[in-house]
């Protein structure tokens, strides 16, 4: 009897905890459409703390927290959702999104050099994945954006991590990945406007200006 009492409790634990994570990530979901990333998150959170496996709860999680400007718990979010889902291209993007903005306020030299290079390694693997994606102009020129902010800072002669040699090389990076935006979209004038002030800041950085 007392084995029957304990196994139905454990049942009926489980369903209880199944139908609140639903409750929690149905009233996250609604939030995060209607967006509000706040409401979005209180919910989610719940949600993920029952079951942490849940990978679309996840990723909405990290997106409301980019969305709040909350970018380390973005990262972790989008992080753990990686973990369960590996070839989920927008998260690797929105992740990349998030380290960008933190390497581009960061103040501190090591900061700035993690973060940098981490977006451009997570555009990297959203533009690998997922190669005819529809939003791939996006990747291209948020990766350029990056290679240009890291090759700027590369060489910065005031600042210790100088390295003329990647500084460079991250320019002509970024030059090479707005040229891929422009072969399949002529009429991008902000990416004309873009190209020239990164051929502008090469011929600078190698004294042919």
């Amino acid at each position: 009897m007392r084995l029957t009492v304990i196994a139905s409790f454990l049942i009926i634990s489980s369903i209880e905890h199944a139908a609140s994570q639903n409750a929690y990530v149905r009233m996250g979901q609604q939030a995060y459409i209607d967006g509000n990333f706040k409401a979005a998150i209180k919910q989610l959170e719940r949600g993920c703390l029952i079951d942490s496996t849940d990978a679309n709860a996840l990723w909405m999680l990290g997106y409301s927290y980019y969305h709040s400007d909350n970018l380390p718990k973005s990262i972790i979010a989008f992080t753990r959702e990686i973990a369960i889902a590996p070839n989920d291209a927008a998260a690797f993007y929105y992740r990349a999104m998030a380290k960008y903005r933190l390497g581009k306020g960061s103040q501190l030299a090591t900061d700035k050099e993690k973060h940098l290079l981490g977006a451009i390694v997570d555009f990297t693997k959203a533009i690998n994945l997922s190669p005819t994606d529809t939003k791939i102009a996006s990747f291209f020129q948020n990766r350029a954006i990056a290679y240009r902010d890291y090759g700027m800072f590369k060489l910065e002669t005031a600042t210790k991590p100088y390295d003329k040699t990647r500084g460079l090389n991250s320019l002509k990076a970024a030059m090479n990945d707005l040229q891929k935006v422009l072969d399949t979209d002529p009429g991008r004038g902000d990416i004309a406007s873009l190209m020239d002030v990164t051929k502008d800041k090469l011929a600078t950085a190698t004294g042919h200006h």
